[in-house]
């Protein structure tokens, strides 16, 4: 694409001249656009770029999106194959941010995805898929499952071929071996060991030169470069010293041949590709696990009761299944015959089995105990909880830590580095190194090409993402990002909401009492006009009454705003609300209402007044009962040094009593959704990093304003959205433990890139030859071939640990 060239970006939610006007005047800050213009009528920016039309898109698309408006895009999740290394994944996400209309795109090699926003209007996933193999690597573009399936199946097969290999490698690498350490002297050593290690090279190891030969025809350069021109050079310079000895004594060369160098660091490599990639494969293992949840087949029980055996993937919403006793429920639905209890611990890990009867919800991937139940079918296919679940660790496991960025800088420029410093360390040992300075320097030129691996360095920050965000899948803990996994451990102060966070948001009548004689009529009225009101509270009072009140149909209602509610029967008029709608209409409270009213209050409990337009008639008490474990919770996260708020829009005393319950010091009631996020921004300008824990729509504000959202799985769908953590169960004991499994992952992250860093500052001056004018040691690229394979494994090894660490 030219700069000249017209780039249509389509919009969203431009929906007026103004603010049309608002977008067109926001591109002129974006530098890299050169000519712009908003067609409102065709919903699109159209623009000019001043030199790189890529960067103009997603210049362009960052400034409209932070005006508050949006652009249509397409966000995907490819499999990306034949990458060996980390820069090989830095070469492929650069690849794709290269292409117009790509908004972003991040690849990550420990799960070989890339993850890919873009303008399908100006780029096709066909099109990234070309652009890829271009540069050496390939992209699945299939359907979903379909990817899956074939990225699946290339990795079980690649797999298998590797094994192969390697185990050929070895060997054949043993007799390589004791000839080249002890018998270098006897008859036709040398060609004994050009024998065994040319099928070393040539057949085990081809996939390293092909690869390289790959990599330069697009002048780029990854691991392959590194394995093949090391070992191809060692493998040459023995083959001219084997056929050629006196023409190479002539050069002023006497040397051994380096065959069993070249031949064992292709054995080591492979040997620790293999174990990679073993190692690799277990810290997907949770979401192999979440998969394996969902039964193949189900029985349907068709109308007449007529039973029989489909496929998972012919069940529609509608259909009636039935679970035998054993069995795992194959997709989301409602219970309409029968009873059981279902182990739900796979997904909220909570371990104890949850009863199931008639209008009971079950989920894909419960396992059913000793009953038997039908339920009919809510959600199938990718719509249920257990395939958002998956898609979400899938995506949190794909995505970036923060720290990742520096990594990727460095792997992006690692293999040219390491080549630069090979060269120089042939060329010091060329000038420097006397009488066997070329041999000495081949070696060095070799060693360093073949300990410097930036798999360990690519490998470390991902896999222990990956092994963290399952773990906490497993613990019913979804995260959703990378970024707040980092962060959590950070979190120095964390806002609770009360309702249905620290309490089960199931409010319930513990009292009434009646002040006067009590009047049927009176009942009825009060128990109609909370059935028609929208209040929180209304469905806690029309349960207590719904067997002992009657419906009255002609009553008219008018809500209060901040108060109450007022309804209107045969000409009188009757109030339900808080003490200020009382006060404000003069209504008297007698002294044995207030005492009743201040020893309910103590006691937590919320107090819903009714009366008419003269006197009080009732006092109803209501009460959210404080989860079980939410006091041990609120203790940890206290011991582990983090400031405790709670904010609620409930009354003072009752904010008050729960707050003492739990111990907590600062609490603030009556307030307001937006003050939610106020609060959480002032906490943060005193250099607090929040966390907020809520479960309501009310929350959604404080939510996306906090550094950690954390939403209760139980809650509202606006505030799981909003949230970057999801508690499934809406424990809150699990928050402890996600603020734990964070210190624990990034602890794995540090120590990770501790060792990938310090094997590579030390590695490489050892390998030039830095010890040899000090003690003589010079590394056998053998050796160094050997801890390169090492590191990868090792950094892998450590991440896998987080698998068995208690939380």
């Amino acid at each position: 694409m030219k700069t000249t060239d017209a780039i249509y970006i389509p919009l969203e939610n431009v929906e007026s001249e103004h603010c049309a006007l608002i977008v067109d005047k926001g591109l002129e800050n974006v530098k890299e656009v050169n000519t712009h213009q908003v067609e409102l009528n065709n919903q699109r920016a159209v623009i000019t770029a001043k030199k790189y039309p890529e960067e103009a898109v997603q210049g362009a698309v960052k400034q409209i999106r932070d005006l508050g408006y949006d652009v249509t895009t397409i966000k995907q999740t490819f499999p990306v194959t034949d990458m060996s290394c980390a820069s090989c994944a830095a070469n492929t996400e650069a690849i794709l941010n290269g292409q117009v209309g790509v908004v972003k795109a991040e690849v990550n090699y420990a799960n070989t995805s890339a993850k890919v926003e873009y303008i399908p209007s100006l780029v096709t996933a066909q099109e990234l898929k070309k652009a890829v193999q271009a540069g050496g690597y390939d992209l699945l573009i299939e359907d979903g499952n379909e990817a899956k399936e074939s990225l699946n199946e290339i990795k079980a097969n690649q797999f298998q071929k590797l094994r192969k290999k390697a185990i050929s490698a070895l060997i054949l690498a043993v007799p390589l071996f004791i000839i080249g350490m002890f018998f270098m002297d006897m008859p036709y050593a040398n060609y004994i060991m050009w024998a065994l290690s040319t099928p070393m090279l040539l057949v085990f190891g081809r996939q390293f030169f092909v690869g390289a030969w790959k990599q330069a025809k697009h002048r780029s350069a990854n691991m392959d470069t590194l394995v093949a021109v090391s070992t191809g050079t060692a493998y040459v310079y023995s083959v001219l010293i084997t056929l050629f000895p006196d023409l190479m004594h002539s050069f002023g060369i006497h040397s051994h041949v380096y065959f069993e160098a070249a031949g064992i660091v292709i054995a080591f490599i492979l040997l620790g590709k293999l174990l990679e990639e073993k190692a690799k494969g277990n810290t997907s293992s949770a979401i192999k696990k979440l998969m394996g949840l969902q039964p193949k087949h189900v029985t349907i029980v068709h109308e007449g009761g007529h039973q029989m055996q489909i496929a998972i993937g012919e069940v529609k919403v509608g259909d009636v299944l039935l679970v035998k006793p054993g069995e795992r429920v194959a997709v989301d639905g409602t219970v309409v015959n029968g009873s059981s209890y279902v182990d739900e611990s796979m997904i909220s890990g909570e371990p104890i089995p949850v009863a199931k009867t008639a209008e009971s919800t079950v989920f894909a991937g419960t396992i059913n105990q000793k009953g038997s139940f039908q339920f009919k079918a809510d959600k199938v296919g990718s719509d249920t909880v257990l395939a958002h679940i998956i898609k979400m660790v899938e995506d949190a496991q794909g995505s970036k830590a923060p720290v990742q960025k520096l990594v990727d800088k460095i792997a992006s420029i690692f293999v040219p580095v390491v080549i630069a410093i090979a060269v120089l360390s042939l060329l010091l040992w060329v000038v420097f190194g006397g009488e066997n300075g070329l041999a000495q320097g081949i070696v060095a030129f070799v060693t360093v090409l073949v300990i410097a691996c930036p798999c360990a360095l690519g490998l470390a920050t991902p896999t222990a993402i990956m092994v963290g965000v399952g773990k906490g899948a497993e613990q019913g803990i979804l995260i959703k990002d990378a970024e707040s996994l980092e962060l959590a451990k950070k979190v120095n102060a964390i806002i609770l909401d009360k309702t249905g966070t620290i309490t089960e948001g199931k409010p319930k009548v513990t009292a009434v009492e009646w002040f006067g004689e009590f009047n049927q009529l009176h009942q009825d009225v009060l128990y109609s006009i909370e059935k028609s009101s929208e209040h929180p509270l209304a469905d806690a009072i029309t349960e207590h009454f719904s067997s002992k009140a009657n419906f009255l149909n002609q009553l008219s209602i008018e809500n209060i705003s901040g108060q109450g509610i007022e309804g209107n029967y045969e000409n009188h008029t009757y109030f339900i609300g808080n003490e200020l709608l009382v006060k404000e209409r003069n209504i008297i409270i007698p002294e044995d209402a207030k005492q009743w009213t201040a020893a309910q209050l103590e006691n937590a409990q919320t107090v819903v007044f009714f009366c008419n337009e003269t006197s009080l008639l009732a006092i109803v008490a209501i009460a959210d009962q404080i989860k079980a474990t939410s006091q041990q919770a609120i203790k940890e996260l206290q011991k582990d040094g983090i400031r405790v708020y709670m904010l609620t829009g409930d009354n003072e005393q009752t904010a008050k009593a729960v707050a003492t319950t739990l111990g907590i010091d600062e609490y603030h009631a009556n307030v307001l959704p937006a003050d939610k996020g106020k609060f959480t921004k002032k906490l943060q300008q005193e250099g607090k990093v929040v966390a907020m824990v809520g479960d309501g729509i009310n929350d959604s504000n404080a939510l996306a304003q906090a550094d950690v959202s954390i939403a209760m799985g139980k809650g509202s769908d606006i505030a799981m959205d909003v949230a970057k953590m999801t508690i499934i169960s809406s424990d809150l004991s699990k928050i402890p433990d996600a603020i734990h499994l964070s210190k624990y992952t990034v602890n794995a992250i540090k120590q990770n890139l501790f060792w990938a860093f310090i094997y590579n500052v030390i590695g490489i001056p050892i390998a030039a030859g830095a010890l040899f004018p000090i003690n003589g040691f010079l590394l056998d690229p053998m050796w160094a071939g050997a801890a390169m394979a090492f590191s990868s494994v090792s950094v892998v090894a450590n991440s896998l640990r987080l698998k068995w660490k208690k939380i």
